[in-house]
């Protein structure tokens, strides 16, 4: 894994341990469990659809697997019909478990995505972590924006932890390596335990918090008061709060 560029520490500490009081000032420890255990439920089915000795996913399962991704949630119709079955059942196997090393495979996986540029720079990272979670960590835009170099990372980490890359791949490993450190820490006062869902917990409450700050200071209250309390707005980023994610 390539390291990032920096002479200090990875996570600021402070900033972190503020927002973990702030999550609990907010949130249940029951919420945090729940989500944990909403994402594991979820990565075990996207585990078994894309397994490599079982056949590719059918049009049903394609449309749970787009509907239960952030990303590809609100276009999962539209990236069906423009895609069809058989090629995005092979490409997300492909993606998982296919030739070539990880560049080659998401460059595939993005060609196949080819129509819905903002889907493809999310949805291969989030594929790719609920399949083989013990070794992809999730990468999203609101955890972490290249191009904007906003998100709930760089809420966490030191003002000189340099997260993009020339390339996605080479992004990839630096927000893994900031990943691994944050975790660390949060696991150290017991928040995001050792599993590899905790982190992604973690992160989607400090973007969640950080939006409810924005909003209060940009908009009126009237209109903050249609923004989801914050277990809800977590689930929504997590790909967990709606029904048929978990009961399919």
């Amino acid at each position: 894994m390539t390291s990032t560029p920096t002479a200090g520490p990875v996570v600021d500490t402070l900033a972190a341990q503020e927002f973990i009081g702030e999550i609990h000032r907010r949130l249940d420890h029951r919420d945090i469990e729940a989500m944990t255990a909403g994402l594991a439920a979820k990565a075990t089915r996207v585990r078994s659809l894309l397994a490599p000795d079982r056949p590719a996913p059918g049009l049903g399962e394609l449309h749970w697997l787009l509907r239960s991704c952030f990303p590809s949630r609100r276009q999962t119709r539209a990236i069906l019909d423009a895609v069809g079955v058989d090629a995005l059942g092979t490409a997300m196997r492909s993606l998982v478990h296919g030739d070539g090393d990880l560049g080659e495979r998401v460059e595939r996986f993005d060609a196949c995505l080819a129509g819905f540029p903002e889907v493809a720079t999310d949805l291969p990272w989030e594929l790719l972590h609920l399949a083989r979670p013990d070794r992809y960590w999730l990468w999203t835009r609101w955890m972490w924006n290249p191009r904007t170099e906003t998100g709930a990372l760089a809420l966490v980490t030191a003002e000189d932890v340099e997260l993009s890359a020339p390339g996605p791949v080479e992004s990839y490993e630096r927000v893994g390596r900031a990943l691994a450190m944050v975790h660390g820490t949060v696991r150290a006062v017991d928040f995001a335990g050792d599993g590899p869902f905790g982190i992604d917990v973690f992160l989607a409450c400090v973007y969640g918090i950080y939006m409810y700050t924005v909003l209060r200071m940009r908009m009126t209250q009237e209109f903050t008061r249609i923004v989801p309390e914050l277990p809800a707005l977590c689930r929504r980023l997590l790909g967990i709060y709606h029904r048929e994610v978990l009961c399919p």
